[in-house]
């Protein structure tokens, strides 16, 4: 299966740092590697419903912003959580995207599990303090949602930036850009499963 890249842009600002320091990672990928480019603030979801207990679990339609976000979800190989970092994890809009997976996680005829097994998930944020450790939050999120999920975990490209373009100034964080894709994903592990291993 060739890669095809799915950039979830969770900011509420047009072209704010996170994205300015995404597309300078996606700039790097191979010309015959697919990319689509979703705004989570231009195909608002509705608020999520958990049904998990409820047989009530369809799939979205296509031309429903739902089922747009469904639909190139399961296309991707790789799945990029281009978000800032609000309150040290990922934003409202990321989070409820993140949300929805449980849902689908229960609509039948989709095996969304076993489909996103294997493929991989990576995250990109700015950030406002000098300090990375306040992402670490944000980090596990992602690895543990991919961990759950069978996935492999890139990590985090992360930018310091607060002003729109500040990320530019970030002369770390466009050298890692330039090889972040690059890099062989590992199957994420949950931190205990880690520890068992390592002990």
């Amino acid at each position: 299966m060739s890669r095809r890249f799915l950039f979830v842009l969770g900011s509420a600002r047009l072209d704010g740092n996170t994205e300015l320091l995404a597309r300078e990672a996606a700039e790097q990928l191979p010309g015959d590697v697919e990319q689509q480019w979703i705004r989570l603030a231009e195909h608002p979801l509705p608020d999520f419903v958990d049904l998990r207990h409820d047989s009530d679990h369809v799939r979205p339609p296509s031309d429903t912003e739902t089922g747009l976000l469904l639909d190139a979800t399961l296309a991707a190989t790789d799945i990029v959580i281009a978000s800032p970092l609000y309150w040290y994890s990922v934003s409202g809009l990321t989070k409820r995207y993140l949300d929805y997976w449980a849902g689908w996680l229960r609509t039948p005829g989709l095996d969304f599990k076993a489909t996103l097994a294997g493929r991989t998930l990576w995250g990109v944020a700015a950030h406002a303090d000098r300090e990375s450790s306040v992402a670490d939050p944000f980090a596990g999120t992602l690895n543990n949602s991919a961990a759950y999920m069978g996935m492999r975990f890139g990590g985090v490209l992360l930018g310091n930036g607060s002003a729109p373009g500040d990320v530019r100034k970030d002369t770390d964080a466009l050298a890692h850009a330039k090889t972040f894709f690059a890099q062989e994903a590992p199957l994420a592990r949950f931190p205990f499963q880690v520890e068992v291993e390592a002990g």
